[in-house]
C-alpha cells in the first residue's frame, strides 16, 4: 500500500492539476484520484489533458511502456450568433437559457452564449470575444471538463493540429439554415464530393429530415478541397487564406444603376426588397437592373461587396464565393462566376434596345457586335444579352474593344487565380468544375 500511495504522489505531480470536479475525460474528481488509479494499475494515458512527455515520464514510474498520445483540443460547432445569443446575455447560465426557448426566427441547435462552457475550464482556455466564444488553442488541453456544460452538445475533442473544421450543429433544413445563419452547413454534401481521402461524411439527423457535414480527423489530410467546394464557405481552414481559396466570386449583373437608385432614393425608399415592389417599368427606371440599397452588403460576412454610384459592385480579393449576397438579392441581379479573368456582362436587361437607352447610359443594346468579332467563339447572344463562356474566352479584350457602351468587364485577377488549382493539387470530382 505504502508503494501505491508513494507511485501515486509521483504522478499526481505530472498530471494538470485542474481537478475538473469529476467532469473531465478521466472519469475521476481530481488528480490526485487519477494519479491513484494509474498507481492501482488504470492506462498510463488515463488523463486525456496529460501531453506525451508526461504520459511517458508516467510510464517510466510504472516500469511499462508508454504510449503514444494525440494531442487534443476542444471545438465548438457553432460560429453564428443565430441561436439567441444577443437576447440571452442576461441569463446566468446556458442551460437556463435553453430552457427559456428559442423564437421562430432562432436557430435552435447552435450556441447561446453564456459561457457555461468557460465556468468549467480551470485553464483559462476559454473566453467571449464579441458575443462568441474562442478557445486558446495553446492553453487547452483537452481535458474534456467543458464538454457535458453544454446543453446544445456542441463541444467536442478534436486533434490538436488538425486545420479544417465545420463549425455548425444545425439540423435545420436548407431554407431554414439560410434564413436563420450566414455560418450554418446545409447539408449539400460538396464537401464530402470535394474530399479526395473520404473523410468528410453526411451525418443524418435522428429526428429531423436534414444531415449535416462531420470531418473524420483519422482520415483529414489537412488539404483544402472541402473549404474550396463549400457552397457557404463556413468551413474554417487555418493554413490556407480563404480569400484565394475560391473557385467562384460573386458578380453583379448591372453597371448602371445610378439613374435609378436617385429616383427611387428620392421618393423615400432604402431597401431593394420594397423597391423590387414597385413597377419599375412605370417609373422609367431599368426593371432588370440593380436599385442600390445594398441589402447585399448587409449580408456579406467579408466586407466584399459596396454600393458605388447606386450599383452594388463586387471586390473580388475580398469576396470567398459564399453566395449569401446572390441569395439576398431579390432582382437575382448577383451571380456566381469563375475566379479567373474572363469577360463578363454586367448587364441583364431583355427589355428592347430603344428602352434599355431611355432609361441606362451603361447597358447592353444587343448589337451582337461582341459575339460577332469573338475570335473564339465564347461568346453568344441569349435574350438580348451577350453570355460569356468561360471555358472558351482567352481574355484577348476585343470584346471590350468593340463594344460602345462598355458593360462588358474586365476583370483582373492575381496570377496565382489561375494556377491555384494545380497548385492546390485538389482532385477533381467526376463532372465538377472547380
Amino acid at each position: 500500500m505504502g508503494k501505491v500511495h508513494d507511485l501515486a504522489k509521483r504522478i499526481d505531480a505530472l498530471l494538470p492539476g485542474g481537478d475538473c470536479g469529476g467532469f473531465g475525460g478521466c472519469g475521476f474528481s481530481s488528480c490526485s484520484e487519477c494519479g491513484q488509479a494509474i498507481a492501482e494499475g488504470a492506462p498510463v494515458n488515463t488523463c486525456p489533458a496529460c501531453r506525451q512527455s508526461a504520459v511517458d515520464a508516467i510510464a517510466e514510474i510504472m516500469e511499462v511502456e508508454s504510449v503514444e498520445v494525440e494531442e487534443k483540443i476542444a471545438f465548438i460547432k457553432c460560429s453564428g450568433e443565430a441561436a439567441g445569443k444577443k437576447r440571452f446575455t442576461s441569463f446566468e447560465n446556458c442551460q437556463a437559457a435553453v430552457d427559456a426557448g428559442f423564437e421562430g426566427s432562432e436557430c435552435h441547435w447552435g450556441c447561446v452564449g453564456t459561457g457555461s462552457c468557460i465556468s468549467r475550464c480551470k485553464f483559462d482556455a476559454m473566453s467571449i470575444e464579441n458575443g462568441k466564444v474562442v478557445i486558446d488553442k495553446e492553453k487547452c488541453n483537452g481535458c474534456m471538463a467543458c464538454i457535458t456544460s453544454c446543453p446544445q452538445a456542441l463541444i467536442s475533442v478534436i486533434p490538436k493540429d488538425a486545420t479544417n473544421f465545420i463549425p455548425c450543429s444545425s439540423l435545420d433544413n436548407e431554407k431554414d439554415t439560410l434564413a436563420k445563419c450566414g455560418f450554418g452547413c446545409i447539408g449539400c454534401g460538396d464537401c464530402a464530393l470535394a474530399c479526395p481521402e473520404g473523410a468528410i461524411e453526411m451525418i443524418r439527423g435522428i429526428k429531423v429530415d436534414h444531415r449535416f457535414a462531420a470531418i473524420d480527423y483519422d482520415k483529414c489530410a489537412g488539404c483544402i478541397a472541402c473549404t474550396v467546394s463549400c457552397r457557404k464557405k463556413i468551413i474554417v481552414d487555418e493554413f490556407h487564406d480563404l480569400t484565394k481559396a475560391k473557385s467562384e466570386v460573386a458578380f453583379v449583373r448591372c453597371s448602371g444603376g445610378y439613374s435609378g437608385n436617385k429616383k427611387l432614393a428620392e421618393m423615400g425608399l432604402d431597401d431593394c426588397r420594397e423597391a423590387d415592389k414597385l413597377d419599375l417599368d412605370a417609373l422609367d427606371i431599368c426593371s432588370y437592373g440593380c436599385t442600390g440599397f445594398g441589402n447585399c452588403t448587409k449580408v456579406c460576412r467579408y466586407d466584399a461587396i459596396k454600393v458605388e454610384f447606386g450599383t452594388a459592385v463586387v471586390d473580388e480579393d475580398k469576396c470567398v464565393g459564399c453566395g449569401d449576397c446572390m441569395r439576398e438579392c431579390p432582382r437575382n441581379m448577383i451571380i456566381m462566376v469563375p475566379y479567373a479573368g474572363v469577360k463578363q456582362m454586367a448587364c441583364s436587361s431583355k427589355a428592347p434596345a430603344e428602352k434599355r437607352l431611355e432609361v441606362c447610359w451603361a447597358g447592353c443594346i444587343a448589337c451582337g457586335d461582341c459575339a460577332e468579332n469573338c475570335p473564339s467563339g465564347a461568346i453568344t447572344m441569349t435574350d438580348g444579352n451577350p453570355a460569356v463562356d468561360s471555358e472558351l474566352c482567352v481574355n484577348c479584350g476585343i470584346c471590350t474593344y468593340v463594344c460602345s457602351r462598355r458593360p462588358i468587364k474586365e476583370r483582373k485577377v492575381p496570377e496565382y487565380a489561375y494556377l491555384q488549382e494545380d497548385a492546390m493539387k485538389i482532385e477533381k470530382a467526376e463532372g465538377r468544375k472547380w
